[in-house]
């Protein structure tokens, strides 16, 4: 089969021809569709985000294909089904604390690496091995809907951390950091749960606009100042009352000051999830969190079953995916795929490779 292949970090992915995934017990083979480019994937290959990867590998972290074959174990897939390649695998030696990796990604931890050994290979490919619980039915689609349908990874971090932090119908809802591609995501997602109200930072106010022209009326935006009290005064004013829970999804090159901003707007015995990628520490007033009961908890990812309820939102119209401005490339074009991600970059848009 061909595949995209990371040799070296820092160099150009080669496209070439390896040998076929071998199906072991446990596990399905899905021929890949499509699977998606992530905006800082030039990142990860250049070495810059200092992923655990181990070399070389096939990059690609999720997608969509249909299974080819299927283990002597697996009870209700099928060869032909339409699947999502969900790139989230667990250990299944400890279900209390599994080592998790990202497929085609990044081992995550180091004691993960043993796990990403073996699940090594990721999307960019026309073939994947995968566990039997990480190809998760979509139901019948046309071909031509592959690319549109991995808009379910943008939503699922997104919905991993409103899950998480128990969000109910009727809640007011604060999503830091909403300009990005997963806290656009954020947004829609607590729309689609029955937020009363959800709060947008931000810094672009374009963006932020944009969010209040797609997402409806319960959509209240914030652009962000820099002024960590003056933020933390906007935002409580935008939410009208109590805000219950903090979905913090900030990139990388945010300031730890942004974090606080939000996480101190929320109420008493109010809910703050970290899902952002802040790399320095964050202070947060121990006396006020423990007289007030603030719950504060860090989320990667979603839990298994999320993406199976998620399809669920998706087919019944809960959520839509019509509203992504998709690019599609073909596999041997692959780098100007990973250029025009980063270039690209923001929500409502996917860069997509078609194995």
């Amino acid at each position: 089969m061909k595949a995209a292949v990371l040799k070296t970090l820092g160099t150009p992915l080669s496209v070439e021809t390896v040998s076929d995934p071998v199906l072991g017990t446990g596990e399905v083979i899905v021929d890949v569709a499509a699977a998606n480019v992530l905006a800082y994937a030039g990142d990860v290959f250049s070495g810059k985000r200092n992923y655990l990867l181990e070399l070389p590998i096939v990059p690609g972290s999720g997608g969509i294909g249909r299974v080819r074959a299927i283990g002597p174990d697996a009870t209700r897939l099928a060869i032909g089904d339409w699947v999502f390649i969900d790139p989230t695998v667990r250990g299944r030696d400890d279900a209390v604390a599994p080592d998790i990796i990202l497929q085609g990604l990044t081992a995550g931890s180091e004691a993960a690496y043993r796990l990403q050994r073996y699940y090594h290979d990721g999307a960019f490919a026309e073939q994947v091995r995968v566990p039997t619980e990480n190809a998760v039915p979509i139901g019948t689609l046309e071909p031509a809907e592959a690319g549109r349908w991995l808009g379910l990874g943008r939503l699922l971090v997104p919905y991993g951390g409103l899950l998480a932090g128990r969000l109910r119908a009727g809640e007011t809802l604060l999503v830091n950091g909403a300009t990005g591609a997963f806290g656009s995501g954020g947004v829609a997602m607590g729309v689609a749960m029955g937020a009363a109200r959800i709060v947008a930072t931000g810094r672009n106010e374009q963006v932020l606009a944009d969010l209040e022209r797609r997402l409806g009326g319960r959509v209240r935006t914030v652009k962000m100042s820099g002024d960590e009290e003056e933020d933390r005064r906007r935002m409580q004013e935008a939410a009208g009352g109590p805000i219950d829970i903090v979905l913090d999804l900030l990139p990388p090159e945010a300031s730890p000051s942004w974090v606080r901003a939000a996480a101190l707007a929320v109420r008493p015995y109010g809910r703050v999830v970290l899902m952002g990628g802040i790399r320095e520490d964050v202070a947060l007033p121990y006396a006020w969190m423990m007289r007030y009961g603030i719950e504060v908890r860090g989320q990667w990812m979603y839990p298994r079953d999320a993406v199976g309820r998620l399809v669920g939102m998706v087919r019944s119209g809960q959520i839509r995916l019509d509203g992504l401005a998709v690019s599609e490339f073909p596999l041997d074009r692959i780098n100007e795929a990973v250029a025009h991600a980063a270039a690209n970059a923001g929500p409502f848009k996917m860069t997509v490779v078609r194995p």
